[in-house]
């Protein structure tokens, strides 16, 4: 791989992932908010959850009458004071997940007006949040045949609100009559601040209908009895909450944009909104290649978004490192051309990698090293291919969750 084009890739995401980190602008909403005389209750959730909860110890240490961070299995980089952690289960949940909800319940159930939640959520929540309203077994069931069904993170969330005692606003009515100041760190596409976590803390305007359709459309059978839950409403009003968003994709993409135009790129800013099938994602952004291939000058292609895989085969891997091993095919024999996709968080699907990397050269690689593309894509076994080749990305867990950047460089 031309090392010029790794290392520019580099630097976009370590700017980029820097310009999305929470924790100034989470200082920045605590300076501003007016919390109040009472006690102060701090609820940690999503992948961010350190970076956050770490931040609002900072500027309401003294304050905070007590704190629970909830994150995924290594996320928590060291203990807070005043505050209790539970790392769980991502992009399933887990005992963990379970044990958590109940101890965030716990916590509010009992409080009066006078106090505060302040509700910091981001990405990756509604796996490690969960109280399920039918058995568990049964939730890891539908959950986890969403996640292979090829389903949006919106119709994924519209389920998962109307299966759940947290999820829909329910937690927000659960710490009532206290107040919940809800500081989001957004990993959905849209403004909709409902879908980030499946909102335990926003009301929903969703309903067990369209949940119940979304089922039928995956074909995911369920029993009577959970189509009994489904159908128990989630809020559609609550008048305890305030939100404060503070980092979303947008930025994501317009820091990455701005580190390549400091590199030299002139730059095209495609969506911020990318939401397809991770394979024809990483096909397109090669049909853009083999169309600017012959460029005189540096350009870069910028997408943010979240793709999804419909999972069939065994392998290992995730929507990034499939997108990239799909575009390898479509550049192979390009000179002066990368592609790179990241999730922001660091981990991409349930792997160690934060995504991959491939240039005009990694075709061929493959097949110096005997694997076969067409049955890594078949088994979705984009991480031990991309592993072998030495094209993935590893950046270990970055503190921020905004969805994933996905970047072609091409640099003559």
């Amino acid at each position: 791989m031309n090392e010029k084009l790794k290392n520019d890739a580099s630097v976009i995401i370590k700017e980029a992932v820097q310009a999305v980190l929470p924790g100034q602008n989470v200082k920045k909403v605590l300076f501003e908010t007016d919390l109040g005389s009472g006690d102060i209750y701090v609820v940690a959730v999503g992948k961010a959850a350190y970076t956050m909860a770490k931040a609002a110890e900072d500027v309401l240490r003294g304050r905070i009458k007590k704190g629970l961070v909830i994150t995924k299995y290594g996320h928590m980089k060291s203990e807070i004071p005043g505050f209790d952690y539970i790392e769980a289960g991502h992009p399933n949940p887990d005992e963990n997940s379970y044990r958590a909800a109940e101890a965030a319940i716990e916590m509010v159930k009992d409080l009066s007006e006078k106090d505060h939640v302040l509700f910091l959520l981001s990405g990756g929540a509604s796996a490690l949040f969960e109280k399920p309203v039918i058995a568990h077994e049964n939730m890891e069931k539908i959950n986890q045949s969403l996640l292979l069904s090829g389903a949006n993170i919106f119709e994924i969330n519209t389920v998962r609100k109307h299966l759940s005692f947290v999820k829909g606003g329910r937690f927000a009515a659960l710490a009532a009559p206290a107040h919940v100041d809800t500081v989001v760190l957004s990993d959905v596409l849209s403004s909709d601040l409902s879908f980030v976590g499946s909102g335990p803390t926003y009301p929903d305007e969703t309903t067990g209908e369209q949940a119940f359709s979304i089922l039928e459309k995956y074909r995911i059978g369920i029993s009577a009895d959970t189509i009994e839950m489904l159908m128990t409403e989630t809020p559609k009003t609550l008048n305890n909450v305030s939100f404060f968003r503070i980092g979303d994709v947008r930025m994501l993409t317009d820091a990455a944009k701005e580190a390549a135009e400091k590199l030299g790129y002139q730059t095209v800013l495609l969506t911020n909104s990318l939401d397809c099938e991770a394979r024809e994602a990483g096909a397109f952004f090669a049909s853009i290649a083999r169309s600017y291939a012959t460029s005189q000058s540096p350009i870069a292609f910028i997408a943010g978004g979240e793709t999804v895989v419909h999972v069939k085969g065994n392998g290992k891997g995730g929507r990034n490192q499939e997108m990239a091993l799909a575009a390898s095919k479509g550049i192979a024999g390009l000179d002066h051309v990368a592609f790179f996709s990241i999730g922001s968080d660091g981990t991409d699907g349930p792997t160690d990698a934060a995504g991959g990397i491939v240039s005009g050269d990694t075709a061929e690689s493959l097949e110096k090293n005997r694997i076969s593309y067409d049955k890594v894509m078949e088994d979705n076994d984009a991480y031990h291919a991309l592993e072998k080749i030495g094209s993935l990305i590893i950046t270990g867990p970055t503190g921020t969750n905004v969805n994933d950047l996905s970047v072609l460089l091409i640099r003559p």
